[in-house]
């Protein structure tokens, strides 16, 4: 008898599992293999050993405005007939497919979580190798922000699931809105109109405060650093009265517009230092229109790592970043991707 019940509910297990899908994906899904910013290319050697090696030098570019060189990905490559079992189950993939009977122009095509779970497949299908270098020279900064953009919507995923409460509660109390931050940001400072958080070891920092909005000119270059570095000046002084921190240097400051949650939001990225001080590093800053209280927004993330590289922990607090949820908002469900790459839908119980 309890042999006989044993079996019936192991059947009802199995059952209940196999009709757990969502958008195809099965819950026997493996886990992902690779590390965070790893790409693994599929092509073949009259691909990528051309002259213009175009994708490659696309891949290997970069980190902007970090105070040392680091690339934006760690890569890798296989030969398309050892594209098996195994190596699909890689996190970032990019499938290069020249072709001459098959296409007259390169388009960018992507698919998730095919054989593996986080996982993100691209797919380039050119005519000829020329065609494939000339899209990349225009079009190859696209293919950085989309990986990049893949990466940080995990972190946003992990901090849905797990992310500082008191920080949310700080940030409610003082200002009416939340964010997502890591659970390592730990130490906390309040003062008028201004919040600061930080780890025990200060790598990670985050601040938010707020201001009058005038006009759109606010969202200029010049404005943001005159507004930051009065805001840190007062409220992230050093050890000695000269001593506070400012945006390292105006010139190498890089600002453009995004979207977050389909709204308009202005992101800077550069360098800060602390004046008479040998303290600095990398920062990120989203400003954004609280059109309800008439006043700007401003969530920043900031490094202090002078032993280590900063690539990684600079884009996990800028994945952060884009969780801010205004008066009125809903929460953040993913930053999303470059509408010029198409993403096909394909039943993935399929692939397994």
């Amino acid at each position: 008898m309890r042999r006989l019940t044993f079996c019936l509910n192991f059947v009802l297990v199995i059952l209940a599992l196999s009709s757990c899908k969502k958008e195809g994906k099965s819950v026997f899904t493996p886990v992902s293999s690779g590390r965070p910013y790893e790409i693994m290319v599929v092509a073949d050697d009259r691909c990528w050993m051309s002259p213009d090696s175009a994708l490659y030098h696309v891949l290997d570019t970069d980190v902007p405005c970090l105070p040392q060189s680091e690339r934006s990905f760690a890569i890798s490559r296989i030969r398309p007939n050892y594209y098996d079992q195994t190596m699909r189950l890689f996190r970032n993939i990019i499938i290069v497919d020249i072709n001459p009977k098959l296409y007259t122009q390169t388009k960018l095509k992507y698919v998730r979580d095919v054989y593996s779970s986080p996982q993100m497949i691209m797919t380039i299908q050119s005519p000829c190798q020329q065609d494939f270098a000339d899209y990349l020279s225009k079009n190859g900064q696209l293919i950085v922000d989309f990986f990049t953009r893949a990466e940080m919507n995990r972190e946003v995923k992990q901090l849905e699931n797990k992310h500082s409460k008191p920080i949310s509660a700080k940030v409610g109390s003082m200002f009416d809105c939340d964010i997502w931050m890591p659970v390592e940001l730990n130490t906390y400072m309040e003062k008028e109109n201004f919040f600061w958080a930080s780890t025990n070891l200060n790598d990670l920092n985050f601040v938010m405060y707020t201001f009058p909005y005038k006009d759109k000119n606010t969202f200029t270059k010049e404005y943001f650093i005159q507004m930051r570095d009065s805001v840190m000046k007062v409220n992230l002084p050093g050890a000695r009265k000269d001593m506070y921190m400012q945006t390292a240097d105006s010139a190498f400051v890089e600002v453009r517009n995004i979207s977050v949650k389909n709204d308009y939001a202005f992101e800077a990225r550069g360098l800060w230092e602390m004046k008479n001080d040998a303290m600095g590093g990398p920062f990120v800053s989203h400003m954004r229109v609280d059109q309800a209280n008439g006043r700007i927004v401003v969530v920043e993330g900031f490094v202090f790592f002078p032993s280590g590289k900063k690539r990684d922990k600079i884009r996990k607090l800028n994945a952060a970043l884009y969780t801010l949820k205004l008066p009125n908002e809903k929460s953040v469900s993913e930053i999303p991707v470059d509408k010029t790459v198409i993403e096909e839908k394909i039943d993935t119980t399929k692939t397994k």
